[in-house]
């Protein structure tokens, strides 16, 4: 489980592996965290750093970084991979750390993938983290509030990392050639490492592996226009998950959705799959519209997003594009509404700048002689719940609304319809 085996390996490893800093000077990016005194240079300098959480797009630094540490570290440096490892692991390591730790030892678990840790993991790791058993570096293309537990957030510090330039990658590449006796023979004008660049969206692990398979299919030779854009058409375009690209296609995709186009659904659908996007994000974003934008229109909507969401963790890719696509077609033949979005914002908006209601009396412990129990009354009696009348809730007559409109005004016998309002 050793992160960086300084043992010869038979196996060659990629150009994107072997290929790392092992000092300051030869990291390129990321000097708003650590450039020169910055804090986690600092830490890192003086060995002092304890746990982090590094976040941010593909290729621009992490595990380069972490390769970094392990090189200046004292520590034990353990990895582990969320994909593959579950609370066994950590519990096995935690018993060599502590072990260690009696000698004067500590350790350092780099985490990659970290998103992948359901809270159980999490869980699991948490006291360790406390006590100062284990420090933990976690490295993850996800931003940490939306998946890390918050007892676990706030023992950690969390470094976003930015988007490499074309001058990044350009160097990168240039260094890996001056550098790395496997490809140093490979000549390339800086015109080809900038279309490099831009091919691989910036992502410095994509880049040094399209200038690998150059230096295979060359040999030597000098790349020219004609080679490249051979050797590029056999890759599939990259994708940066934290670009423009990234939020405008599912942008694209949401509002297909929300209009209620099948096809244009479809082909963005496939888009984000063919592009490796990580379907849990995909079914995340469609429970999110599912309320939002069909709601009570269609109840089913939101049962079936979250029926599929936990389907397609247990089947996984590539046949959980087949529950995606299951999921996309009805979301987009389902009724459209936004009342149940609206109705919050207008009681958070009328929250937050109108004076604060108080509680009726009768809905007090001490009034509670007043209050009027609904099960008294077949269920439903005529009661005030707010000191003032305010309306939050505006129905319409789309889809399944139609009932709770009608389940509203059979209650009320006609005579209070506050609530409802015509769609036009």
């Amino acid at each position: 489980m050793e992160l960086f085996d300084k043992k010869e390996k038979k196996e060659i490893p990629p150009l994107s592996w072997r290929f790392y800093p092992k000092d300051f000077s030869e990291f390129v990016g990321q000097k708003e965290i650590i450039g020169e005194g910055k804090l986690l240079r600092r830490l890192i300098e003086e060995d002092s750093l304890r746990s982090a959480v590094f976040f941010g797009p593909t290729g621009v630094g992490k595990t380069a970084l972490a390769r970094l540490i392990a090189h200046k570290t004292k520590k034990r440096f353990i990895q582990l991979n969320a994909t593959t490892s579950g609370v066994r692991e950590i519990s096995d390591i935690v018993k060599e750390a502590d072990y260690n730790l009696r000698k004067g030892i500590q350790t350092l678990l780099v985490i990659d993938e970290l998103h992948h840790f359901n809270k159980t993991q999490q869980d699991a790791l948490l006291p360790h983290v406390e006590r100062g058993v284990i420090n933990f570096i976690g490295i993850t293309s996800e931003n940490p509030y939306y998946f890390l537990n918050k007892a676990l957030l706030s023992r950690v510090l969390l470094f976003e990392f930015s988007p490499l330039s074309e001058s990044d990658i350009v160097k990168i590449l240039k260094n890996a050639i001056k550098k790395d006796s496997k490809i140093k023979d490979l000549k390339v004008k800086e015109s080809i490492l900038k279309k490099i660049a831009k091919f691989s969206n910036y992502d410095a692990r994509r880049a040094l592996n399209i200038l690998e398979v150059l230096s295979v299919y060359l040999k030597g030779k000098e790349v020219n226009e004609t080679v490249l854009k051979e050797v590029l058409s056999k890759r599939v375009f990259p994708y940066d998950k934290k670009g423009d690209e990234h939020y405008d296609t599912i942008s694209a995709f949401i509002k297909s959705i929300r209009g209620s186009d099948p096809d244009a659904s479809l082909y963005w659908l496939a888009k984000l799959i063919k592009l490796g996007e990580d379907p849990r994000f995909i079914t995340r974003r469609l429970l999110i519209l599912a309320s939002e934008d069909i709601g009570l229109a269609d109840p089913f909507a939101i049962v079936l997003s979250s029926s599929i969401s936990d389907a397609i963790e247990k089947v996984g890719m590539p046949e959980a594009k087949i529950l995606l696509s299951e999921l996309v077609i009805y979301l987009c033949s389902a009724p459209k509404s936004n009342t149940c979005y609206e109705a919050i914002e207008n009681a958070l908006s009328y929250f937050e700048t109108e004076k604060e209601l108080k509680v009726p009396e009768h809905l007090t412990k001490k009034g509670s002689k007043k209050y009027k129990y609904p099960h008294s009354y077949g269920g439903w009696v005529k009661q005030s719940y707010l000191p003032e009348k305010v309306k939050f809730l505006n129905l319409r007559r789309i889809g399944y609304e139609k009932k709770i409109i009608e389940r509203f005004e059979n209650r009320v016998k006609g005579k209070d319809k506050k609530n409802i309002k015509e769609n036009r």
